[in-house]
């Protein structure tokens, strides 16, 4: 015999769905003033989510099956064409902060690089940690890395010996770096000194297009950031390993996974706090999640990721209405955990997150800034644009459409410029 809760906890799972299929109504995060990192004193603007598309329409049954949620989407861009393959100087630069800030600064230097005919030097990766720093190759798929950028600029693994005992000019480059900003500022300096030293500024956070005349520089950028940066093969595998488990879970109820992007050790932290003390918009405790969460429709038997390390107390209330959340010590296997986990090493975690954000079926930022724009940009490339921005003080008639990024909704991203 059926039990009528089961009936009515299904209905409102497939609700849930339907309501994906309409038009966003509403910008939310949009009055988040500017951020900083604390840990880094790197500043940036929180993400506005100011964009506007349609999420996939549901089909006539009311909801999508999971294979069938995904937008068709393919690259806009071509690989970029060949170029001589005489260097004239060398860029080298340091990936820091955290693997969302990679991605940018990957695609920065790589545009430089190719504007100026100059050879691209694998750079060291340096942890937010004190002291902490790693090769290229100990985190990053490094023969990938080179095939996708062949014949797009020159990389080697090191600078040549006879280049070591120079002094590089270091520039400060502006995140999103402009033609005109290479032209007028870093080609005068590269023409005196051939060795540069680069410091991606991050002064704000925007991942609007940025259309410019130069169809070279807009492919490179593109390919760039969408073919360039993978794990190392050891890493992903850890990443798919974690998403299979929460499929598996998730098959016990509506077959789909939610992932949450919670940073409960930010919420007391100037990343999340204005001047006067208060908490910033666009920072999202677990009660204030809880609140979204069931206002929207979830059904108490959805799979939930939480980007947390570890569980504490300050996620129970959350478990107890949505028993099925789990975090990486939960799902991840036991012998990784020395690794990943109880080193402490955060670029490592973070790019476990980044991935399962970006492959989950329903993705919902609970903090404004870098990584929720990039897990933007990849869920767009992939089509996988069901993504639902948190806000409090919700009417009982709320409906989940009402809060799809406008990343999506008005195709702000610049992943948009890339994709078609």
């Amino acid at each position: 015999m059926v039990d009528p809760r089961q009936v009515v906890a299904g209905f409102l799972t497939l609700s849930m769905f339907v309501m994906l299929g309409n038009m966003i109504k509403h910008d939310h995060f949009t009055s988040v003033s500017e951020l900083s990192m604390e840990a880094t004193g790197v500043e940036f603007n929180a993400m506005k989510i100011a964009d506007s598309t349609e999420i996939t329409n549901a089909n006539k049954a009311g909801v999508e099956p999971p294979n069938e949620a995904v937008e068709e989407i393919k690259p806009c861009w071509t690989k970029p064409s060949p170029k001589d393959d005489q260097s004239n100087g060398f860029v080298t630069l340091s990936l820091t902060i955290g693997p969302e800030y990679h991605i940018s600064q990957i695609a920065d230097a790589v545009v430089i690089a190719r504007y100026l005919g100059a050879t691209l030097v694998l750079p060291e990766i340096r942890g937010n940690e004190l002291g902490k720093r790693r090769n290229f190759q100990d985190m990053y798929d490094v023969e990938k890395f080179k095939r996708s950028l062949d014949g797009v600029v020159k990389v080697v693994d090191k600078l040549p010996d006879e280049w070591t005992s120079k002094k590089p000019a270091v520039i400060r480059v502006p995140n999103r770096v402009t033609e005109d900003f290479i032209l007028e500022t870093i080609q005068p300096i590269f023409q005196k000194n051939s060795y540069l030293r680069l410091a991606i500024i991050f002064s704000s956070v925007s991942l609007k297009p940025k259309g410019t005349n130069n169809k070279d520089l807009d492919s490179t950028a593109c390919h760039a950031m969408f073919s360039g940066l993978k794990l190392k093969p050891e890493y992903s595998e850890v990443a798919d390993q974690m998403m299979g488990r929460l499929k598996e879970l998730s098959k016990k109820s509506d077959g789909r996974v939610l992932a949450v992007d919670l940073r409960t050790d930010l919420l007391e932290k100037k990343v999340c706090k204005t001047s006067g003390g208060a908490r910033r918009k666009g920072c999202y405790n677990p009660q204030e999640v809880l609140h979204f969460l069931k206002k929207v429709g979830f059904s108490a038997n959805t799979t939930i990721y939480l980007t947390e390390t570890w569980w504490h107390k300050g996620l129970n209330t959350l478990k107890e209405a949505f028993p099925n959340t789990y975090t990486k010590d939960d799902i991840m296997p036991a012998e990784k955990k020395g690794e990943f986990l109880n080193s402490g090493d955060s670029d490592l975690t973070r790019a476990l997150d980044l991935e399962i954000c970006s492959q989950s079926d329903v993705f919902v930022p609970a903090v404004a800034g870098m990584f929720y724009g990039h897990v933007a940009g990849k869920r767009i490339g992939s089509g996988l644009t069901q993504i639902l921005v948190p806000a409090t003080g919700l009417g009982a008639s709320a409906q989940a459409s009402d809060f799809i990024s406008t990343y999506i909704t008005k195709k702000s991203h610049f992943a948009y410029s890339c994709y078609c």
